[in-house]
Formats: C-alpha cells, sequence, structure tokens
C-alpha cells in the first residue's frame, strides 16, 4: 500500500467462490487512518453483473467501514475460470461532519480540485468450497462406539475397552430380552391352561343342570299318571 493512499483497503482481490447459478458475496474492509472525514465511491466495469453495498458513503477518522460486494447467479462459466472484471475504489478528503448525503460524482473529478486516491481490486475466481467429509459411524454421541485399527493393524486399548464394554452391554439386553420371551411365553401357557379348565368346569355345569331338569320332568310325568289311574278308579267306583 503506498503511503498516499487515503483509504487501506483489504483484501486488494475480490475472490468470489464461483458456483452456476448461485449468487456469491465477499466483503471489503475501508480503513481511515488519517483525522479526516473520508468520502469514498465503488465504481466496477460489470454493474449489471455485482450489487455494491454501499456503493458510497463516509468513513470517519480512524474507523473501519465495511462493503459488501455480491455477484448475480451466473448461468455460464468463464472460460479456465479467468475473470476480467475491475473494481475501483475511489477517495477523497471532505469537511469535518460530512454525511453520505454531500457526496456528489463532482467530488471524485481532477476539476474538482480535490485530491483523488484510487484503488484498482481485481476479481477472482475461486473453485467452490468442498463439502465436509462424512462424520464416521460411531463417532456421533448416542451410537454404539467401534474399535479403531492403529496403523500396524492392532486395536489401542482405549477402543479394545470401548468395543468391550459395548459388547458386554449388547449381550446383558440380549439376556434380558430372552428372559422376557421366556417368562411371556410360560404366561401364555399358563392362561390358556386356565381357559380349558374353566371350559371343563362349564360344560360339567351345564351337564349337571340338564340333569336336574330331566329328572324334574320325569318325576312330574309320574305324578301325573298316579292321579290318572286314582282318579279313574274313583270314577268306577
Amino acid at each position: 500500500m503506498s503511503t498516499k493512499e487515503i483509504l487501506a483497503i483489504e483484501p486488494v482481490e475480490l475472490k468470489f467462490p464461483f458456483e452456476l447459478k448461485k449468487q456469491i458475496s465477499c466483503s471489503l474492509q475501508l480503513l481511515n487512518k488519517t483525522d479526516e472525514y473520508v468520502a469514498f465511491k465503488v465504481k466496477t466495469t460489470s454493474p449489471k453483473k455485482y450489487c455494491v453495498r454501499p456503493n458510497a458513503g463516509i468513513v470517519l477518522p480512524r474507523s473501519t467501514c465495511g462493503v459488501i460486494v455480491t455477484m448475480q447467479a451466473q448461468r455460464e462459466a468463464p472460460p479456465d475460470m479467468q475473470c476480467k472484471d475491475k473494481f475501483l475504489v475511489q477517495s477523497v478528503i471532505v469537511k469535518e461532519g460530512a454525511m453520505v448525503q454531500d457526496i456528489t460524482p463532482e467530488m471524485f473529478t481532477k476539476e474538482s480540485g480535490n485530491v483523488v486516491d484510487e484503488v484498482k481490486l481485481r476479481v477472482v475466481y475461486a473453485p467452490p468450497p468442498q463439502p465436509p467429509s462424512p462424520v464416521p459411524e460411531g463417532s456421533e454421541e448416542g451410537t454404539s462406539p467401534r474399535a479403531s485399527v492403529s496403523d500396524n493393524g492392532n486395536l489401542s486399548s482405549a477402543d479394545l475397552t470401548a468395543a468391550t464394554i459395548a459388547y458386554e452391554e449388547h449381550e446383558e439386553k440380549s439376556s434380558e430380552a430372552t428372559t422376557l420371551i421366556s417368562r411371556l411365553t410360560e404366561e401364555k401357557s399358563t392362561a390358556i391352561q386356565q381357559n380349558k379348565k374353566l371350559r371343563q368346569e362349564l360344560d360339567l355345569l351345564r351337564r349337571e343342570v340338564n340333569k336336574q331338569r330331566g329328572g324334574f320332568s320325569f318325576i312330574f310325568v309320574v305324578i301325573v299318571v298316579l292321579l290318572g289311574i286314582i282318579l279313574g278308579y274313583l270314577v268306577k267306583t
């Protein structure tokens, strides 16, 4: 950076991780190292391709201003990923207390008599960021630990211990499940036997009731016959 520069600008390259059909942004930092108010304006050779916010402003003494440059979604990639777009940051010292609405295009011309500092920025396309590698199984919280193998093919003691604990827990749970299944099977068998016994007792009870009903009918018939004989005998006499 030259000592004549009014604003220190970082970075000096606008690096975009290029991806088709996707808006991409990068940021600039404008640092005012002077004790003066500084007005700035950002220009580009492709104004329809980029959006700059803010594209003009005031940087207070010993202060920093952030600028966001957004590249619109592109349908095609440039040949060899080379970009010829350029940006120009112009800055001038203005009167104390100046505000954004005080900035005019004439302030950045040589005819105005102002000392106009200009810094050119080039645009660079970079490959898009690579997605993070998948998390190995067992590394997430709550999953069963897996023993890792060292370079010489042997399990480390910590991994071996973890694997042993996991195996014992698995065996314990399996044993509990087997015991539960066995107990439920026995209860089911007992319930079936009790049901069968109740059915047998019910059938026996029904037979007894039928017998009692049958005996009552027979006695009634006998009594009727005897009454008939007696009445017949009385009538004859």
